[in-house]
């Protein structure tokens, strides 16, 4: 079947980075500098609409696979916390990422903020969220993301979206009677503790801002370099 619209030849696609720059000054904390992008990306959402989530990131696992050989698998999630510590995304633990965070806890998230022309990649080893921490999330989450959470057996096959209504129709009737819907066991929060956070700002001429953070020998701060584009 021809598209309607055909792509143009992908080679020769162009766009200009002119969107902003990235100084030798950046602050010396990443999370600092996170947090102004961060704020920039809802202010370009309310601005000008093109930016729909900005907590929207790629996460990237590994998947060992029977054979035990590394495959690289992505998925978008929505960031819900950060801090100094890291940061927060919740999911059902059961699901592919959650079985593969299992095996192997390095991962990768990717905030891809295209409009801004900027992207921040952070590299780091996944732990569990405190059992309290999760329960706290849960308990704001709106009631049907409560149910959907209990009806979906997360990357696991169903025949037909028949079936899954229908599960989620079986667990509204289960908890009917409740105003408060328990957090599933298999459900909860990943903090990822970054080694690693790279700010990309795209400039003109491909000769892109990379700045990239390292935590210093102290534990306490961080090492900061440009590295070119």
């Amino acid at each position: 079947m021809t598209a309607a619209h055909p792509a143009p030849h992908l080679g020769d696609d162009r766009n200009d980075y002119l969107a902003g720059s990235l100084a030798d000054e950046a602050p010396a904390d990443p999370m600092g500098l996170f947090d102004v992008w961060m704020q920039d990306a809802f202010a370009r959402r309310e601005e000008h609409g093109d930016l729909p989530d900005p907590t929207a990131l790629v996460l990237s696992t590994v998947d060992r696979g029977d054979d035990g050989a590394p495959r690289p698998r992505s998925r978008t999630v929505l960031l819900k916390a950060h801090d100094a510590s890291g940061f927060v995304v919740y999911t059902n633990k059961d699901s592919a990422k959650g079985r593969e965070i299992a095996t192997d806890p390095w991962a990768t998230m990717l905030f891809p903020w295209y409009p801004l022309q900027r992207q921040v990649r952070v590299d780091g080893r996944i732990e569990d969220v405190a059992d309290e921490v999760s329960d706290a999330y849960w308990a704001r989450r709106p009631r049907g993301s409560q149910l959907g959470a209990w009806a979906s057996h997360q990357s696991d096959p169903v025949g037909t979206r028949e079936e899954l209504d229908a599960q989620y129709a079986a667990v509204e009737d289960r908890f009917a009677e409740q105003e408060q819907i328990p957090r599933p066991p298999r459900w909860g929060g990943y903090l990822l503790v970054p080694d690693r956070i790279e700010f990309w700002q795209g400039r003109g001429g491909r000769m892109h801002d990379r700045i990239v953070y390292s935590p210093a020998a102290d534990g306490a701060t961080w090492e900061r370099e440009r590295l070119q584009p």
